[in-house]
């Protein structure tokens, strides 16, 4: 292990946190205010990707195409809202479920059918290509710090829409008590659209700048899915705070450990079982991780008001 690729690895979690946090921040308000479990979140998250291979094709400029693609997310995610998720809201979690997984069926073979089974991509901006120099004679990708950028501004403007408008409140008064705003004449249906929408959103802009770095193919919203459920277990379910951290820690976690573990299992190890212990004990650390969360403090790291 070197100081180089640590320094890789650990932007390169850093990276991976951000983009966990842009999914993760949706989903925990949906599950937060609505009590909704939307299984769904995934495949937004793959929407927001096709959409920008689509308006990348027809516009050729990597940030018209961001606009568009975030813009056509939040109609998709409010279609979506209107069309198929409203009427499961009084319904039980397993409905829920169901529903949400028909979803993710329906939408993977929407997208073969509309562009194809092969893996696409696009280029980052011209301006954003190349690599800035981190250490000695080592070099990280501009488009890589100007994603960790993104997510971190990201994370401050919804931090303030939440903590500092009127909508933030009734969002936060929202995942305390629903009942009680809505008897206070909040129109809660209206506010549940408006979260569904700006959850949807944040995910389509997490698909659209992953789209230069993995590829774009049907199914890559379901191991994001995952990774974000552990962040808001882990953060705590409705808290925005929680699921920043939360998601920094399972993107160095998970990043690390895969990247490190094997190499301390070398210290003590023959290397034959090493190369098969490590790899195993890497792909569970973030559910360790978890577990051990959740025994200490049930309700997450920084549990939302009223859920604490």
């Amino acid at each position: 292990m070197t100081a180089t690729l640590f320094a890789v690895q650990v932007l390169n979690g850093l990276q991976l946190g951000v983009l966990l946090f842009l999914v993760a921040a949706g989903l925990t308000l949906v599950f937060g205010v609505m009590d909704f479990i939307n299984l769904a979140h995934g495949v937004q998250y793959m929407l927001g990707a096709y959409l920008a291979v689509t308006f990348y094709g027809l516009t050729g400029n990597f940030f018209a195409t961001v606009i568009l693609a975030m813009a056509a997310a939040l109609v998709l995610g409010l279609v979506l809202e209107v069309l198929v998720f409203r009427h499961f809201y009084d319904r039980d979690h397993l409905d829920q479920v169901l529903a949400t997984f028909g979803v993710i069926l329906f939408l993977n073979e929407g997208v073969r059918i509309v562009w194809g089974s092969a893996p696409l991509s696009y280029p980052a901006p011209e301006i954003l290509q190349g690599a800035i120099p981190v250490m000695d004679g080592f070099g990280y990708p501009v488009y890589r710090i100007a994603l960790i950028v993104a997510g971190l501004i990201c994370a401050v403007g919804l931090w303030l829409v939440v903590a500092r408008t009127k909508v933030g409140m009734l969002i936060r008064a929202g995942a305390a008590n629903p009942a009680m705003l809505s008897a206070l004449g909040v129109n809660v249906r209206q506010l549940f659209m408006v979260v569904f929408g700006f959850g949807a959103m944040l995910a389509g802009f997490a698909g659209v700048m992953a789209g230069p770095i993995f590829s774009v193919e049907p199914g890559m919203g379901d191991g994001v899915l995952i990774l974000a459920f552990v962040v808001i277990v882990i953060g705590g379910i409705g808290s925005i705070r929680g699921a920043f951290l939360a998601a920094l820690i399972v993107g160095l976690v998970d990043t690390l450990g895969r990247s490190f573990m094997t190499d301390i299992f070398k210290l003590f190890l023959e290397p034959s079982a090493a190369n098969q212990v490590g790899p195993a004990i890497a792909s569970m650390l973030i559910y360790v991780l978890m577990a051990g969360v959740l025994f200490f403090r049930p309700t997450g790291l920084f549990p939302a008001p009223g859920r604490a």
